[in-house]
């Protein structure tokens, strides 16, 4: 065990609108209470899993048929939902009725980190659209999620309203897929580990453990 106080790095690559995402969120948590001694430092990362949604997001049904095909689709998510249930995850797929675009999501999300309440709000937009089956591409629905987690509402507004960190944003997930992130979640651990997928929580804490090692090792992260 590291002597080290400096807390281990996690970057999550992650999509709200990704059920495997909220899975391996329950799964980074379940990963962290068996590591309670050792400090994280969690980064939640922007990626889309389709940047080609308009902003104004699409009719749900008819993107799922489209993308899966009904048969298809009936098979993927009953499978999801048999998955999140093991993690005390009730998805509620049918209650969802838009697929919107998530770049205003992130933009939020990245603003949370500011405000030191990041993991609130990626937890309240995951429950809002795979519990309540909310439009998280509504500004009103975003702006709702900020108030929720403590931030300023009536600010996120005025941020919401015009591009700001719009390019950011798409620039990182360009990066992400640049960097060999094809699917997502992704849990990159001090700048040096990748866990793809939403992998077993051991998984995850063996990551965390090399990274724990290196530190007593006096091996320095990649920058």
């Amino acid at each position: 065990m590291s002597d080290s106080t400096d807390p281990v790095q996690i970057d999550v690559v992650s999509d709200v609108v990704c059920p495997w995402c909220l899975i391996g969120k329950r799964r980074l948590e379940t990963a962290l209470a068996l590591r309670p001694a050792t400090p994280v430092d969690i980064r939640w990362r922007p990626f889309q899993l389709d940047p080609t949604i308009p902003r104004g997001g699409i009719d749900r049904q008819d993107y799922v048929n489209r993308k899966f095909g009904p048969e298809r689709a009936r098979e993927i998510y009953a499978n999801v939902t048999k998955v999140g249930a093991g993690e005390g995850i009730a998805f509620a797929f049918d209650a969802i009725e838009r697929s919107p675009n998530t770049v205003d999501a992130h933009r939020l999300i990245r603003w949370a980190a500011t405000a030191g309440c990041q993991d609130a709000v990626v937890e309240r937009l995951f429950a809002m659209y795979f519990i309540e089956g909310r439009d998280i591409g509504d500004p009103a629905v975003l702006g709702e999620a900020a108030a929720d987690a403590g931030m300023d509402a009536a600010i996120v507004a005025q941020l919401l309203a015009g591009d700001a960190d719009r390019d950011l944003i798409e620039k990182e997930v360009a990066t992400a897929r640049e960097i060999g992130v094809s699917g997502v979640p992704c849990f990159i651990v001090a700048n040096r580990y990748v866990v793809m997928g939403a992998e077993a929580p051991e998984v995850i804490a063996g990551a965390i453990d090399m990274a724990v090692k290196d530190a007593a090792d006096g091996v320095a992260p990649p920058a």
